[in-house]
């Protein structure tokens, strides 16, 4: 008799179980800049239609190319490479829009230019991805020569390497940037690789997806999203505050100014279709195979394959 009423217990503890997580809506972010975005939403847990949204924070593409794969995330922000790439191969996650427009600087050390020859290496992490395509982009434009050293292959070794002297010039993103600007006074930003002319809101580097199960509620979502964006934005303590108190960010790591130059701004795929195709074509033109050897196909963007 104790071993049926314990089977029955654990057959309703189970039923119990798939009813919560029906309840939620799974948010899969990228560790990095993109996770600001999120602040609001982390701190509100926002509903649709009675499921709550329940942000997750993953540790590496390979991480969230699994999550997308096994269908475990309802919405995920990730790059817009990366993003692309997976629909090329079948995912069905689908562009819902753009929160974060650039968040890469070239960065160098006072004083030094042109008076040794390292100083015309430029140190770039990410090969073959965001950092570097931007980055020859960039030097074709401005006709610029710098010899690309791929050795630090993280931002994380960008940072030791600069801070160590071992760099002079190199390509940084944010929040790691205002770190060293903030340990190093003999530092300082170059330029900025966010700007692909003087009109557009910068380049659409990182994507939000969403799974098919979600496509009618796409403009719920964007507005969820937009005001999740503009906190961040218009009340940057306010996010870091949110954003320390999870551990996602350690405490100093973020200011107001690095959150600034994130370039934050949630934009949906109607808003800014013609930037995100200027962006992958660009990616097809230096890098194909990072979006999968094609540009998707409008599929992509309007959510109907």
């Amino acid at each position: 008799m104790i071993k049926y009423f314990c089977l029955l217990l654990l057959i309703l503890c189970s039923c119990n179980n798939g009813k919560k997580e029906n309840d939620v809506l799974h948010v899969a972010v990228l560790r990095g800049p993109s996770v600001i975005a999120f602040a609001k939403m982390m701190e509100d847990s926002p509903e649709i239609e009675g499921k709550r949204f329940s942000v997750d924070i993953v540790d590496s593409p390979e991480l969230m190319q699994a999550l997308l794969i096994k269908g475990k995330a309802d919405l995920a922000a990730l790059p817009m490479i990366n993003a692309a790439n997976l629909y090329n191969k079948g995912l069905k996650y689908s562009l819902l829009g753009c929160p974060v427009w650039g968040n890469l600087y070239l960065v160098e050390k006072q004083g030094i230019r042109n008076q040794s020859p390292e100083t015309e290496t430029l140190y770039v992490f990410g090969a073959g991805t965001t950092p570097d395509i931007l980055t020859r982009y960039y030097l074709h434009q401005k006709g610029l020569s710098y010899s690309l050293n791929y050795s630090f292959i993280t931002p994380g070794e960008i940072s030791q390497g600069l801070l160590a002297g071992q760099i002079q010039t190199a390509v940084l993103a944010e929040p790691f940037l205002s770190v060293i600007l903030r340990k190093d006074s003999t530092l300082s930003i170059k330029t900025s690789l966010n700007n692909p002319d003087s009109t557009s809101p910068g380049f659409a580097q990182t994507a939000i997806v969403y799974a098919p199960s979600l496509n009618d509620k796409r403009t719920l979502l964007d507005s969820l999203l937009n005001e999740s964006c503009q906190f961040a934005v218009s009340q940057p303590q306010k996010a870091i505050d949110i954003l320390e108190s999870r551990n996602i960010f350690a405490l100093g790591t973020l200011t107001p100014e690095s959150i600034e130059r994130c370039r934050i701004n949630y934009l949906s795929t109607g808003e800014a279709k013609e930037s995100i195709l200027d962006f992958l074509r660009l990616i097809e033109q230096y890098e194909p195979k990072a979006i999968g050897g094609k540009l998707p196909d409008n599929g992509f963007i309007s959510g109907e394959r």
